[in-house]
């Protein structure tokens, strides 16, 4: 039994599995951040557009 215990601890083809696990879903996390930051820049920017343009005198 504690034999089967020590040859599992030793074991480690499962953690290049858990890494690659965990590193994906950090660089999914900072690409919804990152793209959360750009939508909201790009809505204000076009609503800075809109009401320019909405300002203007027409001829």
């Amino acid at each position: 039994m504690w034999q089967k215990v020590k040859n599992f601890r030793a074991e480690e083809e499962g953690a290049i599995s858990v890494d690659w696990v965990v590193l994906t879903a950090g660089i999914m996390l900072f690409a919804g951040v990152v793209a959360t930051l750009v939508k909201d820049g790009a809505i204000d920017g076009g609503d800075d557009i809109g009401n320019h343009v909405a300002a203007m005198a027409t001829p």
